[in-house]
């Protein structure tokens, strides 16, 4: 069974004697359930048929950003601390973003600075990953080409 029928099975919740508390109920296979990838799975379906997301994606792909303007965008996260984001990934971004291990992130656009964010991200536990990340759209969209 694949780990998409374990996110459905996720669905199925039995309220606790408390309420507003929830008590997972899961199939015979959760085992090998891993919320965090129930998540992604999740937001990943959201953002394909989220048409305003679609623009903004294509947008960034375009906007070209000077390799200085990629570094105070990096210093203004991290130093002035502007996101959310543990300081100890600076240096992760920052490679992610001047030295990418895909072909497809080496344009220096404001799409490949995103993707260099959140690939330094995936360092971090899944609930401090996903506010970083959950954050960065915004502060990301203050930033002018």
């Amino acid at each position: 069974m694949g780990l998409g029928a374990d996110c459905d099975n996720w669905g199925r919740m039995a309220t606790s004697p408390r309420p507003g508390d929830f008590t997972p109920v899961l199939a015979k296979h959760s085992k090998n359930f891993s919320l965090q990838e129930c998540l992604y799975i999740g937001v990943d379906r959201m953002q394909r048929s989220f048409e305003p997301m679609k623009r903004q994606v294509e947008q960034w792909q375009e906007a070209q950003i000077p390799d200085v303007t990629a570094k105070l965008v990096i210093y203004r996260a991290f130093v002035d601390g502007e996101l959310d984001a543990p300081s100890s990934l600076m240096p992760a971004v920052h490679r992610n973003y001047f030295e990418p291990l895909h072909q497809e992130f080496s344009t220096r656009t404001l799409w490949s600075l995103c993707n260099a964010f959140t690939s330094a991200f995936k360092a971090l536990d899944p609930i401090p990953q996903f506010k970083a990340t959950a954050k960065l759209g915004e502060f990301l969209s203050k930033v002018q080409p």
